[in-house]
This record gives structure tokens, C-alpha cells and sequence, in this order.
């Protein structure tokens, strides 16, 4: 089991990285990626903190992944910022899709699946052209375990199926009670439209994906 979306007290989390890190040892995690809220005034600091706690607890398991999750920054400066985050070093940028309970830009979604993001989270009602456009960049596509963002997760899972696009399950945690177990995994992406044995493929190729060393 891992995570590769979740938020700690460098944005609008509950929890310092080493009680995520716990919390998710206790629950059998192989990883977690801490995914801070960024935008261009902050991913610096989050990215030097986050490498520290990293580079600590390298070798320990679970393996903890630096990253951010670009948030709420107009369409056309996204590309531009993945690609000063990876350059600070994060291990996988995750971008804030246009998720139906907030006002996120139009066109963000795009923007994200074009500049390279690893992960677009709950993209919402994301179009048929976006999904296509995501199967052939290999972005993987959110199925949102958090209340209001995971609404949509029929409707992502089913053109993700349809057009061949990558997925992933990620809790979004900001607190300690929004960390999935594998079986409440296993339940909303059910819900959502898979059938087990998809369910598993689904974690290998993430797995292969973002846990490659």
C-alpha cells in the first residue's frame, strides 16, 4: 500500500512528516509522498524541508517521497512551475484539478496533463480530450479518496478506462482520520467503476511508476 497525495503542516496538514510517516508505518505502507500546497512564494521551502525529513529517513521503510501539489496557480505559469519544482528536486509533482467543489481555473487541468505533471488530483468532470491527452503523456489520474473531491471519481474512472489513461488511488489526507487503509482503497475505487483485478494492476503500474529505486 502507499500514498503519493498527501499534506502535512507546510501547508494546511494536521501532522509533521515523521507522524504522517508513523501513522502510515502503522497501517503497512511500503510509501508516502508528502505533497505539500505550493505556488511560486512557497515549493522552495517546502521542497528544502521535505528533502531534509527524506534524506533522514532514507532507508527505512515506508520510503518517503518529497513533493507538492501545485495548487490554484493560473494555467499558463503551470509548465513552467513542474518544471522549477523538479529542478529543486521533488521526486513527483502532483497539480490541483479542477475539482467540482472549488473554483479552480478553467483550463488547469490541461495545463498540468501538457506541462508533465506526474499526477493530476481529482480532475473532476475532465474532458474526453484531457484523458486522451493523458493516456499519451502518462499522467496518472487521481481517484480521490477525500469527501467533495472524489465525487467525481465515476466519471474519471470511466474515460480512464475508456482512453487508456493511467490511475491512481491517493487519500488527499489532511488529517490523521483521512489516511486510507488498503481495503477503504480497495472500496472507493470499486466504487468507482473498477473490478479488483484492475484494482491491483492499477498499484503495479504506480508502483513501477513512482517507486522504480
Amino acid at each position: 500500500m502507499f500514498d503519493f497525495h498527501c499534506h502535512s503542516v507546510f501547508s494546511d496538514g494536521e501532522l509533521i512528516p515523521a507522524e504522517i510517516w508513523r501513522r502510515v508505518k502503522v497501517l503497512n505502507y511500503t510509501a508516502i509522498a508528502i505533497t505539500d500546497h505550493a505556488d511560486h512564494s512557497n515549493f522552495e521551502f517546502i521542497l528544502e524541508n521535505l528533502l531534509k525529513i527524506k534524506r533522514a529517513f532514507q532507508g527505512l521503510t515506508p520510503r518517503l517521497l518529497a513533493g507538492i501539489e501545485i495548487t490554484h496557480v493560473p494555467p499558463e505559469l503551470i509548465p513552467e512551475l513542474i518544471k522549477m519544482a523538479r529542478e529543486k528536486g521533488a521526486d513527483l509533482v502532483v497539480v490541483h484539478g479542477e475539482t467540482i467543489v472549488e473554483p479552480v481555473a478553467e483550463g488547469t487541468n490541461r495545463a498540468a496533463i501538457l506541462g508533465g505533471a506526474d499526477i493530476l488530483a481529482h480532475p473532476g468532470l475532465i474532458t474526453e480530450e484531457e484523458v486522451k491527452l493523458a493516456a499519451e503523456k502518462g499522467v496518472f489520474l487521481e481517484i480521490s479518496g477525500r469527501k467533495g473531491h472524489s465525487f467525481t471519481n465515476g466519471h474519471v474512472v470511466g474515460l480512464a478506462k475508456k482512453f487508456g489513461a493511467p490511475l491512481v488511488i491517493n487519500s488527499d489526507a489532511h488529517s490523521p482520520s483521512d489516511l486510507l487503509s488498503k481495503d477503504l482503497a480497495l472500496k472507493i475505487a470499486l466504487g468507482a467503476g473498477l473490478t479488483k483485478e484492475e484494482v491491483e494492476n492499477l498499484w503495479k503500474k504506480a508502483q513501477q511508476r513512482f517507486l522504480k529505486s
